[in-house]
């Protein structure tokens, strides 16, 4: 599975944001498995201040210490899911996105064994589960939410799965997974032809 991303994002140029802002580094965390690469998905603590309650991926803002940002995204997965650096082969960034919080994130492709067994921090998070690529390739979106950022409107599925909704600044990462690694062809800046509802992110 790392060849195949890495082979994938080896042209991609991830978009940068010429913003100052407070940095966070997220990691995209994908299962080794080759016949059913799933995605790890975290679901925030009720009790956080930012983002409580709202479907995720690892990460958080960057520490003075921490050497990088990827560094930041490994240190906060390990924190958040258990889940040691060394378990982690980081492929590639994807472009940065910003937070409503006014955080601007980076988010890193990296690849997980599917069987190292995950445990949340209860402290930050409520729980953790995965998704098949393939769901998100069938793009069976629940909705579709409008939302501005810098003058432009972005067309942002919702995908359901089980329990768990995943939208907002997650969907705009995994939509920008998709496209890159799979061509899939998901345009945020034209609106589907189903209804829009329009949110926050």
């Amino acid at each position: 599975m790392h060849n195949l991303l890495k082979e994938r994002l080896s042209g991609y140029a991830p978009r940068q944001l010429a913003l100052d802002y407070p940095e966070a580094g997220i990691l995209v965390p994908v299962t080794d498995d080759h016949h059913n690469p799933e995605m790890v998905f975290t679901l925030r603590s009720s009790n956080l201040n930012t983002h409580r309650g709202q479907v995720a991926f690892p990460g958080g803002k960057r520490d003075l210490t921490d050497a990088s940002l990827a560094a930041t995204a490994l240190r906060e997965t390990h924190e958040e899911i258990g889940l040691p650096p060394e378990q982690v082969q980081i492929v590639a960034p994807l472009s940065q996105v910003m937070s409503r919080y006014g955080i601007l994130v980076t988010p890193y492709v990296g690849v997980i064994p599917h069987d190292h067994p995950l445990q949340a921090n209860p402290f930050e998070i409520e729980s953790i589960f995965k998704v098949p690529l393939e769901f998100f390739l069938e793009d069976r979106r629940e909705r579709t939410d409008a939302l501005d950022f810098l003058d432009h409107t972005f067309y942002v599925p919702c995908y359901r799965w089980e329990r768990y909704q995943i939208w907002g600044l997650s969907a705009v990462v995994l939509v920008d997974f998709l496209n890159a690694v799979y061509d899939a062809g998901i345009d945020l800046l034209e609106p589907p032809v189903t209804n829009t509802s329009r949110t926050g992110a």
